[in-house]
């Protein structure tokens, strides 16, 4: 299945496969075996950023871009693959200042070994730059080439909606994606204004954390111990609201007799302006839980958006 992104002309696969594990919790050797099976199953959009994962001890950032990488050119299948990787969170290239973001794609698109990134978001706003400044070297690189499309993560919708106005007053590259914190917990950020200007403006919106850091998969349960690189982000979500919802899912997924982790992405399918969610997975079986397609009914998605 092929969803349109938006006013761009990519036809992308209804899972955006994250890339911030690859190189964290899972090896290169493990991304390969996860990826493979992400392209056996028809996919082909791929989402990173160069600071994934930095935050490992022993890794500077750019492990999930190399890993990608190597895996494209082994598999010689770039032309097959859309890749998204961000600029402005890197501790070596942070914000979103002209000569970093022109410096931080040439890092990228030699660590992804290729000449063009097919969508490149600033990874969150940078109020110390003008957004004509960032916004004219996001343009210049699409105009040279480099980059296909630009997008935007973490983006208030006054500041987004500034950027816009902004780029349309200089007659330069738009924000055409948006990538907000969105999932079925986890749904002020984006449930105002923000998915107001979206379906506005059309704006194709991929949210990250679509599991909520892997607690919609269902391996979360009250009083059961999990071992996870994520488990410390968990309390924020083990709480009367968060069970209630996770409840929720696990009834609906067992009414279509179908894993909790794609029924919650079912769900977020569901919304205004979603075009697909993004999720990661260490292992093919992990995987395997995010793939099929599930459609609630009305009056499941009501049963969840009451929560």
């Amino acid at each position: 299945m092929r969803v349109a992104l938006g006013k761009t002309d990519l036809q992308i696969h209804h899972l955006c496969l994250g890339g911030n594990v690859f190189g964290w919790s899972a090896t290169a050797q493990e991304s390969e075996l996860v990826l493979d099976a992400y392209a056996d199953a028809g996919g082909n959009f791929i989402d990173s950023a160069d600071r994934y994962s930095e935050w490992l001890e022993g890794n500077v950032g750019g492990e999930s871009e190399t890993i990608i990488g190597d895996w494209m050119r082994s598999r010689g299948n770039r032309s097959e693959i859309i890749v998204a990787t961000k600029v402005a969170k890197l501790t070596t290239r942070a914000g979103l200042a002209a000569a970093n973001i022109a410096g931080a794609a040439e890092d990228s698109l030699r660590r992804l070994g290729t000449d063009y990134i097919d969508i490149y978001y600033a990874h969150h706003d940078d109020e110390s730059v003008p957004l004509e400044e960032s916004l004219t070297a996001f343009h210049k690189l699409v105009t040279s080439g480099k980059v296909r499309y630009i997008a935007a993560s973490n983006y208030t919708a006054q500041r987004l909606a500034q950027a816009l106005k902004i780029s349309r007053d200089l007659g330069i590259s738009e924000y055409l994606i948006l990538q907000p914190h969105y999932n079925a917990i986890v749904r002020d950020e984006y449930e105002s204004a923000l998915l107001e200007l979206a379906v506005k403006e059309e704006i194709a919106v991929l949210p990250y954390f679509a599991l909520a850091a892997g607690f919609l998969t269902g391996k979360y349960q009250p009083g059961v111990e999990v071992e996870s690189v994520r488990a410390e982000d968990m309390p924020e979500y083990m709480n009367e609201r968060g069970w209630a919802i996770l409840q929720a899912l696990t009834d609906i997924a067992a009414q279509h007799n179908a894993p909790i982790p794609a029924t919650a992405l079912a769900w977020l399918r569901a919304q205004p302006g979603i075009a697909a969610p993004i999720a990661s997975a260490r292992t093919p079986e992990q995987l395997a839980q995010l793939l099929p397609i599930v459609e609630l009914s009305p009056a499941q998605i009501a049963q969840v958006n009451a929560l």
